[in-house]
């Protein structure tokens, strides 16, 4: 893959020029992948807020709900026997009951869930001060959205099911083959870190590489990997199959006995439901929770059990890495205690709960706010790694065709180029995209979160298109500035769309939609002065260079640069 005169071969060369190789291709081939994966997942930690943004009809529901006064409820017991007497009058056939009593304060509402006769779950309230179900609240049109979720889709599986999560994993596997080559490679890497030089081309694009790239290097390793191991059954399926047998209900049979072990058969002879109050009682003294949900299974029958499941107290999440809450199971005909988990614990044995950790740990499940501003930063600075190392190819080989390909090299050279500006500039034009759709699709169209998706995507085809159609360097200006002007302009939509703004959701104290657009205008901000940068390099024009001896390696093969 070389001319005759240079190769550039993982052979030439020692050790460290071949993970140099390693480390450049590896990096190169799958860095426009990766960085839509990074940016996406660094998104997705603050879903919930862009869920929030994007749902505007909830708004006034949520603040008149917060203030609203604490409605009077009836004791626990009295809660517990009213959900019980419902589902033996309306359900009594249904498999499973499941009936939340209050909230984690002890009041709000009380709801029961049972499966229908389509397995899909179903549910109802009922009032905590009688008893009788409550009629369903209207509610205003809400527009159907994907909102913050399709970040986290996206992150995880491309929006393509199995197909994606594969394609994801392979990159996961690429990304740490070259983040271990690229630190076999860089023989000063710590002294790069504290190295750089502006206004220097390619040495001012590698001091950005490394820097960013040191000082997140232990975030980048473990997001890589525990993101390969969340998925670790899928990838490697073998102690399942062995186990469940290898069709298409393997997994789920796999997830029913590692969650609900011993799970009975009906026994065929009638019972009561027992007063429900005793066994709550017991099981939040023995799991050290107040009670989150009481799950019955097979109810009216001798082989019935009861779960006791407790809630999980935000300072309780944000010092445990494991989410699970506690459980207490009992035998609804004796009593008898038959599982008790603590919180924190997992079923399954160690390798479980080092699964429910790694989960915790990639999906930043404890912490709190502050911990989830520092995975946002994190998945940035990786996002920047990643883009950095794209572009530094292509600046390395602007002015030193070094021939990889052959005949057709410049012709990949153009490639490469428009998948970069599509890769960073493309996939942040059509992250912002997707926030438009949200406010000028109809509301009442059908399929609308369908319609959303189609925006993100095709704006962001659109910008491939477009990037192979026009020279590089107008490409980058272009895109950088649809960029500046959607994430500027977007505050002013929500405020012609929806007549919110944000010095109104500052005032009131809804910093989630505030961050939103706050952030929006950060991004535009950056963009604009992109913008305003390409356009001053481009009226200086570029540096001359030196003719490079094409049988001399490059400067990147001679220092083992990240690519």
């Amino acid at each position: 893959m070389g001319s005759a005169k240079q190769s550039h071969g993982a052979g030439q060369g020692g050790f460290r020029q071949a993970q140099a190789w390693l480390h450049t291709w590896c990096g190169l081939w799958f860095s426009w992948l990766l960085f839509a994966v990074f940016l996406t997942g660094t998104l997705a930690v603050f879903d919930e807020p862009i869920t929030h943004w994007m749902t505007p009809e909830h708004h006034a529901e949520e603040a008149a709900a917060l203030a609203a006064p604490a409605m009077p409820t009836a004791p626990l017991g009295q809660r517990l026997a009213w959900a019980a007497n419902y589902m033996e009058k309306h359900h009594p056939g249904a498999a499973m009951w499941e009936l939340w009593p209050s909230d984690a304060q002890g009041t709000g509402p009380l709801r029961v869930y049972w499966f229908d006769r389509q397995q899909q779950y179903a549910s109802v309230d009922l009032d905590t001060t009688t008893g009788a179900p409550l009629a369903a609240k209207p509610t205003s049109a809400a527009r159907q959205t994907l909102g913050g979720h399709h970040f986290v889709d996206f992150h995880y599986e491309l929006h393509a099911g199995q197909v994606g999560l594969w394609i994801v994993g392979i990159a996961a596997m690429a990304m740490l083959v070259a983040l271990v080559s690229g630190v076999i490679t860089h023989r000063r890497i710590f002294k790069d870190f504290f190295t750089f030089r502006t206004r220097k081309g390619q040495r001012s694009w590698l001091d950005a590489h490394n820097a960013v790239a040191v000082l997140t290097l232990p975030f980048q390793f473990m997001i890589a990997y525990t993101g390969i191991v969340i998925s670790g059954l899928t990838f490697m399926p073998a102690g399942v199959i062995a186990q469940f047998g290898g069709g298409s209900d393997a997994m789920r049979a796999f997830q029913v006995a590692l969650n609900e072990p011993g799970k009975p058969q009906p026994a065929g002879r009638a019972m009561a439901v027992p007063d429900l109050e005793p066994f709550v009682l017991r099981g939040q003294q023995l799991m050290g929770q107040p009670v989150r949900a009481v799950v019955i299974d097979h109810p009216g029958d001798a082989a019935a059990r009861i779960g006791v499941y407790g809630w999980n107290h935000d300072d309780a999440l944000r010092q445990r890495l494991s989410a699970t809450t506690g459980l207490a199971m009992f035998s609804a005909a004796t009593g008898d205690v038959l599982q008790v988990r603590l919180p924190g614990s997992v079923e399954g044995g160690t390798a479980a709960l080092a699964q429910s950790v790694i989960g915790g740990l990639h999906m930043v499940t404890f912490g709190g706010l502050a911990l989830k501003w520092l995975y946002f930063v994190g998945g940035l600075a990786g996002s920047a790694m990643m883009a950095t190392g794209a572009i530094l190819f292509m600046v390395k080989r602007r002015t030193r065709h070094q021939g990889e390909f052959g005949e057709a090299t410049a012709r990949v050279y153009r490639l490469i180029e428009g998948l970069n500006v599509a890769a960073i500039a493309g996939l942040a034009v059509g992250c912002v995209g997707y926030l438009w759709a949200n406010r000028l699709v109809p509301v009442g169209l059908a399929h609308r979160d369908d319609w959303e998706l189609g925006v993100f995507f095709g704006l962001w085809a659109l910008t491939l298109v477009h990037a192979l159609a026009r020279p590089p360097a107008a490409a980058w200006r272009e895109q950088m500035g649809a960029l500046a002007a959607l994430c500027l302009l977007l505050p002013v939509l929500n405020l012609l769309t929806t007549g919110d703004h944000l010095p109104a959701q500052i005032l009131r104290g809804d910093w989630e939609s505030a961050g939103v657009e706050l952030f929006a205008l950060a991004t535009g901000v950056a963009a604009a002065w992109a913008v305003r940068w390409l356009h001053r390099r481009g009226a200086a024009g570029t540096p001359p260079h030196r003719p490079v001896r094409p049988d001399l390696p490059s400067v990147a093969a001679h220092q083992g640069s990240l690519a």
